[in-house]
């Protein structure tokens, strides 16, 4: 293995951060199942999911790709109501378990905190749904999806009879199957992506798939038409994840290595959460990888899928992805949400340039540009889940995204 090699004013490890007495520091923050609503579990488990839960194994690359550190960077400066802040004080400031910055595949800054280090896999949470489209991408390239608007149920027929069988794979991309669901990270009985987690996870139901398919199966009506509205829902991506190992015969852990983590250049293994139901991999939210993988599938997303000139995720259907101009105007920013719009699995943000970022839950986030080669990732343990529950995080995160733009020479109006 190769490590990237950082000045100390680059690279920086703090063993405490913000509230870092109710994370759990002086129980060495402790790896425990109940993170979601534990906060003292969250910086150990997310950082460490593996230990707790059934995995998959992703092995890294023969030849990872270097990050080098940039060299002569400006400092990173960014606007937070009348203040100027650095990157330290954002640091000081939020509960970001790590930060990497690149600019064209260098090193500019790599922050953690609450003793994190750069050899620990982070929890993607919904990053994992864009890594998910990218290998529906290669499939379809390769011929084993032979059409985005073949339908799900063409390659998993048990699930004909739900209205989710009869969604087309561009519409599950874009979340726009018109199924009601509610995602509401309550974790309570009215909240749909509790009770689908329970489908998938329950003891009674380990190793029992066709409990999923009679669950799919009630799903018959739709709010509105397919392919008309975005409306976020999780259980999409799990379809979609269904979808894909059926129609290649492999599993997402295989496809993830074979097709991204290898070619792109990964430098450490990652995993995939399974569900105990049907062993299946949790496509919309249970991926677990080193911020420097994130760091180089930003990268490899910023460079149109390709590494060294050699494509890895189809170009067109990367910028079908990723593109607003792209995207019929219903799934536009500013009109599929007050702010981004949404492309295949990934979040299109309102800038002019190109610009978009896969984001998880309690404050995961990589944040591309391609145009100017600028790749933020971050890695969190927000108290609440989503910008709904608190504003706040995202609000920070978005004056320092615009921070790094405007001192890197990135695009950011």
């Amino acid at each position: 293995m190769t490590s990237t090699v950082c000045s100390a004013d680059t690279f920086k490890i703090r063993p405490d951060g913000p509230d870092a007495e109710r994370l759990g520091i002086q129980q060495g923050y402790p790896v425990c199942p109940q993170a979601l609503t534990r906060p003292e579990c969250r910086v150990g488990t997310w950082s460490a999911n593996d230990q707790v839960a059934n995995h998959s194994v992703v092995r890294a690359s023969a030849q990872p790709l270097q990050l080098p550190t940039r060299v002569g960077a400006p400092p990173i400066l960014y606007r937070w109501g009348f203040s100027g802040k650095t990157l330290d004080d954002f640091m000081a400031e939020t509960k970001t378990t790590g930060l990497i910055v690149l600019k064209e595949g260098q090193v500019v800054a790599e922050r953690y905190q609450y003793d994190r280090r750069p050899d620990m896999r982070f929890r993607s949470f919904s990053m994992a749904k864009t890594f998910t489209a990218m290998l529906v991408g290669i499939a379809q390239d390769k011929g084993m999806i032979r059409s985005l608007d073949d339908k799900a149920a063409d390659y998993w027929p048990e699930i004909s009879a739900s209205a989710y069988g009869q969604t087309r794979i561009r519409n599950l991309l874009r979340m726009a199957s018109g199924v009601p669901f509610r995602e509401l990270y309550t974790w309570t009985p009215d909240d749909d992506i509790w009770v689908w987690g329970r489908v998938l996870n329950l003891p009674e139901n380990r190793m029992r798939p066709e409990k999923i398919v009679e669950y799919l199966n009630t799903k018959t009506t739709r709010e509105v038409e397919q392919g008309l509205r975005f409306k976020y829902a999780t259980i999409e991506t799990e379809i979609l994840g269904r979808v894909l190992t059926r129609a290649t015969g492999m599993s997402i852990s295989q496809l993830t290595e074979e097709w991204l983590w290898k070619p792109m250049g990964a430098e450490y293994e990652a995993r995939w959460l399974l569900a105990g139901t049907d062993q299946g991999e949790g496509t919309g939210g249970s991926f677990n990888a080193t911020l420097r993988d994130y760091a180089r599938f930003g990268v490899l997303l910023a460079n149109d899928g390709q590494r060294d000139g050699v494509s890895v995720i189809p170009r067109q259907f990367l910028l079908d992805a990723t593109d607003p101009a792209r995207q019929p105007m219903a799934f536009r920013p500013r009109v599929a949400t007050p702010g981004p719009g949404y492309g295949y699995q990934t979040w299109l943000m309102p800038f002019k340039e190109r610009t978009f970022a896969l984001q998880g839950i309690h404050g995961q986030h990589i944040f591309v540009q391609p145009k100017s080669g600028i790749v933020m990732v971050q890695t969190s343990v927000n108290d609440q889940a989503s910008g709904r529950q608190d504003m706040r995080p995202y609000q920070m995160r978005d004056a320092l995204w615009a921070g790094i733009l405007k001192s890197l020479g990135g695009a950011s109006d």
